[in-house]
């Protein structure tokens, strides 16, 4: 008598299999399946003009690439292959099987819609008592963009090329009299070789043309701080004070040698990170400092955080008043301003943002010295800083590193995302969103089975 359980791959069942049957009762896919439902879609069904071969529904797409970026799976082959070889993948399909091509189209075409299912999804959170907005952290991740920082071209450099090409453009064009003269033919395709390097001579123009509409911001903005010195100077001497230090110079307007364009992503940008420097955009992210749940993402092509506080928290504004008000906000040095801390205050947001680095192994007699007096001034700056070194300040700050850098750490360690899919600073903004969606879908899977 055999010890071992039989197996038969071959059986056939007296009645149809059912998918639903071989999946958990408890498993992520059927809750990604149940909130999708609730979902109003119909700004997705309704770019459907109804002509053609039958589509995919699009709660059907939305709930593999949800389900896909929840659990480290990105690319839209793998996703197709994956509804062939995953019980959850065929579940969320239901036994279909989209090509690559339509859930690709799907992910491009619907990024803007993404907004408001995201804002949805964290209304339901809410209406599962899931969140509700209180003290938020704010903070900043360097993302891959999906292009090589080694496609990348300077100023410089792109002259440097112009004049080598210009040198074999007369080569050639010397040697096609010298062949037309002698009437003697060799292997050498001359007319090939032109249109080659005419051609990259032309994209060579292109790239130093979108170059320089890049840096306009910067001259103008150099031009006004120009401008103010001369101005504070002026009044100065009018007063009758003498000015102290050397005059301003005009700035250097136009493409220095170092300004860059990458050939593949145009938008994308060289940023610093712990890697060294990528090709990549800078990813923030505004999560809920009890829950863990992101409520309000951005993406920008600036390395510094210090200008992202204000478009933060016009993001925050747009969230419905249902999920309730932002009382306070955590932000790390990075992010440190006179004009954020009074940006939080006008929107009626505590600001606690660090103004330096806290040491480490602080003496015992200061840990438990009593919080020193309230400053008597109207300075929200110095209101904060003292608040900051209170023991219910301390105590607050102190949830940021726990809340949103974890957050980072998920997405980035435990989901795989590590570098975007699309290109462009709003399909990367779309895409961005749609990590968001699907880690907060699987932090309200853990939430709700808690």
């Amino acid at each position: 008598m055999s010890r071992f359980i039989p197996v038969n791959r071959h059986q056939l069942y007296v009645l149809p299999p059912s998918v639903d049957e071989w999946l958990p009762e408890d498993h992520l896919a059927r809750f990604v399946v149940e909130v999708i439902e609730q979902l109003d879609l119909s700004r997705l069904t309704n770019r459907y003009q109804g002509r053609g071969s039958a589509a995919y529904h699009p709660s059907v797409l939305l709930a593999l690439l949800v389900y896909g970026y929840a659990t480290g799976v990105f690319s839209s082959r793998k996703i197709e292959r994956a509804t062939y070889d995953s019980v959850a993948f065929r579940f969320l399909s239901a036994e279909t099987h989209p090509d690559h091509d339509t859930l690709a189209h799907f992910r491009k075409t619907f990024l803007v819609e993404l907004e408001d299912l995201f804002v949805q999804v964290l209304s339901l959170a809410q209406a599962m008592k899931l969140v509700k907005l209180g003290q938020i952290a704010l903070d900043g991740t360097k993302l891959k963009a999906n292009a090589s920082k080694h496609r990348a071209l300077s100023q410089g450099h792109i002259e440097k090329l112009e004049a080598q090409l210009r040198d074999e453009v007369q080569a050639l064009l010397q040697k096609a009299a010298e062949t037309d003269a002698a009437d003697d033919r060799d292997d050498l395709d001359l007319p090939a070789e032109l249109a080659r390097r005419e051609d990259r001579l032309k994209a060579l123009r292109e790239a130093k043309t979108q170059i320089a509409e890049r840096v306009k911001p910067r001259d103008e903005q150099a031009q006004k701080a120009y401008e103010a010195k001369i101005a504070r100077r002026e009044t100065g001497r009018q007063a009758g004070k003498k000015p102290r230090g050397p005059e301003p110079k005009a700035p250097e307007i136009g493409p220095k040698p170092d300004d860059q364009i990458n050939l593949t992503d145009e938008e994308s940008r060289i940023m610093p990170s712990h890697e060294g420097f990528v090709q990549g955009y800078n990813s923030q992210a505004a999560v809920d400092a009890d829950t863990m749940l992101i409520v309000a993402t951005r993406v920008t092509q600036q390395t510094n955080d210090k200008q992202q506080v204000e478009p933060m928290l016009a993001e925050l504004k747009k969230l419905p008043e249902t999920l309730g008000q932002v009382d306070a906000l955590l932000a790390d040095t990075g992010y440190f301003s006179a004009a954020n801390v009074q940006a939080c205050e006008r929107s009626g947001i505590k600001p606690l943002i660090a103004m330096g680095r806290d040491r480490h192994h602080v003496p015992l007699a200061e840990y438990l010295a009593a919080d020193a007096p309230k400053p008597n001034t109207g300075d929200p700056v110095e209101n904060m800083a003292w608040y900051l070194k209170t023991r219910e300040g301390k105590a607050r700050y102190a949830k940021r590193k726990c809340t949103v850098e974890p957050v980072f750490g998920i997405i980035k360690q435990v989901l795989g995302f590590r570098q975007f899919s699309l290109r462009g600073l709003d399909a990367v903004t779309g895409e961005w969103k749609l990590v968001a969606m699907a880690f907060n879908l699987k932090r309200m899977y853990a939430l709700a089975g808690a």
